[in-house]
């Protein structure tokens, strides 16, 4: 066993460690708060997961080894300005991409599974699906390869992303004051993980919320919206099979009535709950019955209201 796979050995321990500590004290503060049936099917599903490691990193970055052989800088990381750049280009792309893992039913197939818990703890962190690898998911991060960086290290520093994001799988840890808005906070990622039709589609940063406040999808916890965890219409079963393709189930139930081309890309490509009459249930058609605008949501000027905001499930 190399020093690699003694690292992830450890990492994984922690995290389950931590899960399992978090639970204990959340039964002994209010027995029978606590779901240990969601957290069984968690761990299921991240075993499941490991099964994918044997998929080689050809195919989850395909052309990945091309554009690093083409690239156009040579990046030293060992220098500061070297790990920045990686870490600002990861950061940037994995908004990107993870704002297509909600926006695009073919990336949100797989992206669904970490959604599904219908709890926000940390064992909802490493509840994650299986289908990334052979969905190309990770060609989004393709532009860092020709700027110089290898494949490896692209991977390298997408795990490194999603463990910082472990810890922000919390609703007890209460909002971080000036640090809102920048970095993604436990306020933040609850935001992110809430079904309410005003916060979905929100805060996709990594560690950052830099490039949301940007790009107009950054949305700050709000003390009188209490955030509902799960997806819109909740998914009730342990079954880590059930959990791991209920998604790819409905789409392929969905591909099955399409009629044209246009009809399959629309179920393939388009947003989650696209339909041929334009009478789905997408973000926006939601937001259309509930009396919202397509686009509501609860931006800068009503962000002071929300200071201090505790999570409503604590």
């Amino acid at each position: 066993m190399d020093a690699h796979q003694r690292a992830l050995i450890a990492i994984a321990a922690i995290a389950v460690g931590a899960s399992l500590i978090e639970g204990l004290v959340l039964t002994w503060r209010r027995p029978g708060s606590y779901d240990w049936k969601a957290m069984g099917a968690s761990l299921a599903v991240a075993a499941g997961r490991r099964l994918t490691d044997f998929i080689p990193l050809s195919i989850a970055l395909p052309g990945g080894a091309w554009l690093y052989e083409h690239r156009l800088l040579n990046v030293d990381l060992d220098t500061w300005w070297g790990l920045a750049l990686l870490f600002l280009s990861l950061e940037f792309l994995y908004y990107w991409f993870h704002r297509a893992s909600h926006r695009v039913r073919w990336f949100w197939a797989t992206h669904a599974v970490h959604h599904c818990a219908n709890e926000m703890n940390l064992s909802a962190a490493y509840r994650l699906g299986w289908t990334g690898k052979l969905t190309f998911t990770l060609m989004f991060f393709l532009p860092m390869a020709l700027i110089g960086f290898s494949p490896q290290a692209i991977v390298f520093a997408f795990g490194v992303n999603l463990l910082y994001q472990f810890w922000i799988h919390t609703e007890w840890i209460p909002r971080l004051g000036w640090l809102e808005g920048i970095l993604n906070t436990p306020s933040a990622h609850r935001v992110h993980h809430a079904a309410n039709l005003e916060y979905l589609d929100a805060n996709y940063g990594g560690v950052l919320m830099v490039f949301d406040r940007m790009f107009g999808t950054y949305q700050p916890e709000r003390r009188e919206l209490p955030c509902r965890y799960g997806l819109v219409k909740p998914l009730a079963s342990y079954n880590p099979l059930t959990i791991a393709f209920h998604q790819w189930i409905a789409l392929l139930a969905d591909l099955k009535r399409a009629r044209s081309i246009r009809e399959v890309a629309g179920y393939l490509f388009g947003p989650p709950g696209w339909a041929p009459d334009g009478r789905g249930e997408t973000t926006e058609a939601m937001r259309r019955g509930a009396g919202l605008q397509p686009g509501a949501r609860l931006f800068a000027g009503q962000e002071g209201n929300a200071e201090g905001a505790p999570s409503s499930h604590a």
